[in-house]
């Protein structure tokens, strides 16, 4: 796809539908109402025109760490519009957490919702190019005496458009640098072909906006065919996930493994007659294969494992509607070149065997902002380091296999925390589970599994054991986790990714 030299994403997302008639219609949904195309435009450019009057400059930061809403769209895409730099915040973290990312930013403008202002008590003494802290009731006053006409930036497709930090899942997180090119890219080549969304569609992500894949979802997908959005500011806890999925009857419904896995053991479940979905995706770690087929034995739909990352911005690797392997991850996205890695940097190339999964595409993320050790070490060349273990069988599938840092090596053999998990979540009393590796009366390396028991079912020593062997009988028995621990629920960062390093 050939995006033009001179381009503006905004100006792109927005104009598109307008263009095509759609004005009238319903662009999103959230908890105070509705807005249509043609309003958010406006929105789009009083948001620019807002930015502008407060003096920030072409290329400058501003942070947004709102609740979605068709507002955080609005500020996200105005600033872009206005060739500023929105950097979408995690509203989940602490203090110490949004000092840094502002600090590091350099952030000229924080936008917060309301109820994470307590976040941010005195945020700007500590980082001295934050020169406003606006609430959103501010911000509400803001976009309505702003002028509604904006002009769009003469910005570049190769410009740089917004940030992304990493979820910390590893460490630090890490400012990803995205292009104006990348947003639409990512509609272009997973979201129409792949997932199949059209503008008929009304989507709904529990995924939020401010992680790369709710973004794509909530905001790139819908707006670059004109289809319908809901927003949710509240956690996706399963009572407001099924509220949303049976009122206003979502046909795409994007989520990730742990609420799947929460949602089928929840007695609220709605019937299958309540529901209008057409497709449902999920990512952000491997998917069980027992869930996957779950989910589609109580919905009717298929469930589309798939994985992206920040620094990919989206899904590049993906199971397609009619063509759901269980287990696997499914094939490249067209557009995307993925190869396995082995230890020694050599290409794998025997089915089954394990290397690390590097991309090549074209919504790489530039760089970490300041870490340029960071940035050689994930973006080599056309290349991009994933950080995950994959093995590719005979048909081109491919299967997850961990993270290259979790990886296990029982008796010289690599083994893969996620298929030990996979076949512990197959058994009728686990919900959740993650394997560690823990050191032997020898200090060898052996798994270790942490368990996360469904609702009235109660630990136990022969539970244990039944576990264990309900793993030797589905995996090679060197695969067994020699120590289980139950737990009442398991880390995970923000974005729900579980922090095996904690167990660890």
């Amino acid at each position: 796809m050939e995006i033009p030299r001179e381009y503006n994403a905004a100006v792109d997302l927005i104009d598109r539908n307008l263009s095509a008639g759609r004005g009238g219609k319903i662009a999103y949904i959230d908890d105070s109402g509705s807005c249509t195309y043609a309003q958010l435009a406006e929105r789009v450019d009083r948001a620019a025109s807002a930015l502008r009057g407060l003096g920030i400059k072409r290329e400058q930061r501003i942070a947004i760490a709102m609740l979605d809403s068709a507002d955080w769209v609005a500020l996200f895409l105005g600033a872009i519009k206005a060739g500023i730099v929105p950097v979408a915040l995690n509203t989940l973290l602490t203090p110490a957490d949004y000092e840094y990312q502002l600090k590091d930013s350099r952030a000229r403008a924080l936008f917060v919702s309301s109820p994470l202002l307590k976040q941010f008590d005195g945020i700007q003494a500590k980082c001295p190019n934050l020169r406003y802290v606006v609430p959103d009731a501010q911000l509400k006053d803001l976009l309505a005496t702003a002028s509604p006409e904006a002009e769009a930036a003469p910005t570049l497709r190769d410009d740089m458009c917004f940030w992304l930090y990493s979820s910390g899942s590893t460490g630090a997180p890490k400012g990803t640098v995205h292009l104006h090119s990348h947003l639409i890219l990512t509609a272009n080549l997973y979201a129409v072909p792949v997932l199949g969304i059209r503008e008929s569609d009304v989507v709904f992500s529990a995924a939020k906006l401010f992680f790369a894949y709710g973004l794509g979802n909530a905001l790139t997908f819908p707006l670059a065919v004109g289809a319908t959005t809901i927003l949710m500011a509240e956690r996706p806890t399963p009572d407001a996930v099924f509220k949303r999925l049976v009122e206003q009857k979502p046909t795409i419904f994007y989520g990730v493994p742990t609420l799947f896995a929460a949602l089928l053991v929840n007695p609220a479940f709605p019937d299958r007659s309540k529901l209008k979905l057409r497709v449902c995706t999920s990512a952000g770690e491997a998917l069980p294969a027992e869930i996957g087929k779950r989910w589609q034995a109580r919905t009717g739909t298929e469930l589309l494992d798939g994985i992206g990352s920040t620094e990919m911005l989206h899904i590049f690797l993906s199971n397609r509607p009619g063509d759901v392997r269980p287990g696997t991850t499914g094939k490249p996205v067209p557009g995307y070149e993925l190869r396995l890695v082995d230890d020694q940097g050599n290409v794998v190339s025997k089915p089954g065997e394990l290397g690390e999964l590097q991309i090549s595409g074209p919504t790489s993320a530039i760089m970490y902002w300041n870490q340029r050790e960071k940035t050689k070490n994930t973006f080599q060349g056309p290349w991009t380091r994933s950080g995950d273990k994959y093995s590719l069988d005979k048909d081109g599938y491919y299967a997850y296999g961990g993270r290259t840092d979790d990886m296990l090596k029982v008796s010289g053999i690599y083994v893969s925390p996620a298929e030990v998990e996979a076949a512990l979540v197959s058994h009728e009393a686990v919900l959740e589970a993650a394997v560690v590796g823990a050191a032997d009366e020898q200090k060898l390396i052996k798994p270790k599994a942490f368990v996360v028991l469904k609702p009235g079912k109660s630990p136990s020593d022969s539970l244990k054991t039944a576990l264990q062997q309900h793993v030797k009988d589905k995996l090679a028995p060197y695969k067994y986790p020699r120590w289980i621990e139950f737990l009442g629920e398991l880390p995970k960062t923000a974005t729900g990714k579980i922090q095996r390093f904690k167990l660890r």
